[in-house]
């Protein structure tokens, strides 16, 4: 923000010049690093989906008009959050479109 030599105002203050400052590591929270995303990856595979997950799945399959919002209603009762509900309910559709892949490649 530029400064204008006076002491009121929106960019009131003492002239200074901007400094190029490194970013602050909490930039980097929550972007996944490739040692996790592997380690989730072996869990999903070696453990399987949670029971409720495996009712979203189910629900996904029994498919119907209002199934997008019935899954998103159950998810987000058991997750807490719309935004978590909304990655879940992609996260086991991509589960869903795997197996169908693996079941047509077999």
């Amino acid at each position: 923000m530029a400064r204008n030599g006076y002491a009121l105002g929106a960019e009131g203050g003492h002239i200074t010049t901007a400094r190029a400052l490194k970013p602050k590591p909490s930039r980097r929270k929550g972007t996944i690093s490739k040692r996790t995303k592997m380690c989730r990856e072996i869990a999903r595979e070696v453990v399987g989906l949670s029971p409720y997950e495996r009712r979203i799945l189910d629900m996904i399959k029994t498919g119907g008009s209002s199934a997008d919002k019935r899954i998103y209603k159950f998810a987000k009762r058991r997750l807490g959050s719309h935004k978590r509900a909304l990655a879940k309910r992609e996260d086991i559709k991509e589960v869903n479109s795997k197996q169908r892949a693996r079941a047509a490649g077999a």
